[in-house]
């Protein structure tokens, strides 16, 4: 069944509904490969490793903040000095290679540039099935980056070709682009933690 399955008679009918699924996407997520993700995250960090992260519409949006969050709110108050470009960020870059390329290639032909064996990829997205987001996590498998991917709905492509996979129970973009949202906030602040010294945890805002 999808949601919304009907429709409503109020908006406030509506946000009762909403945030029942949202709670039942948070607790879908599976913690273990959340940890692996940690895990990952922060090894790659401690190496010195490039993260690269994209997805398309709201995705990339959380890619755009997912590089605010990690490069600035990570080293906040740590020793940490993430290293993180978004794919979905530079209009330049992605308007030229999909207009003298392929659009499915705005993605991988930056990481073919860039990325290299170590390095991670952590790619957004909701159906899992966006092509250009599969051909990077594709050319990943196949050249040492590690993949982590965040995706809804059925998983798609994604959920096969990734190392990592955080899936979000839902069938509803919003739901699952928050529940995304929240997952790359919860690495953030995580890691940022985990590096504190315990006694500025509860004096400083995450």
């Amino acid at each position: 069944m999808t949601f919304p399955d009907r429709p409503h008679d109020s908006i406030g009918s509506y946000c009762d509904a909403y945030v029942d699924q949202l709670a039942q996407a948070g607790g879908s997520i599976n913690r273990g490969a959340l940890a692996r993700a940690g895990e990952a995250l922060a090894a790659a960090f401690d190496r010195g490793a490039w993260l690269f992260t994209c997805g398309n519409g709201g995705s990339a949006a959380i890619a755009n903040h997912l590089l605010c969050d990690f490069s600035k709110g990570i080293q906040t108050d740590t020793g940490v000095l993430p290293r993180v470009m978004s794919l979905s960020s530079n209009l330049e870059i992605i308007t030229a290679i999909a207009n003298d390329i392929a659009y499915e290639d705005v993605f991988v032909y930056q990481l073919r540039t860039a990325a290299r064996a170590g390095d991670l990829l952590l790619t957004i997205s909701s159906s899992g099935d966006s092509e250009n987001v599969v051909r990077a996590l594709a050319w990943a498998r196949e050249n040492d980056v590690t993949s982590i991917a965040l995706t809804g709905f059925s998983g798609g492509g994604s959920a096969e070709l990734a190392a990592i996979h955080l899936h979000v129970k839902g069938d509803n973009y919003g739901i699952v682009e928050d529940t995304h949202q929240s997952i790359m906030h919860m690495l953030a602040q995580y890691l940022r933690m985990t590096q504190m010294e315990s006694d500025l945890i509860g004096r400083r805002k995450f």
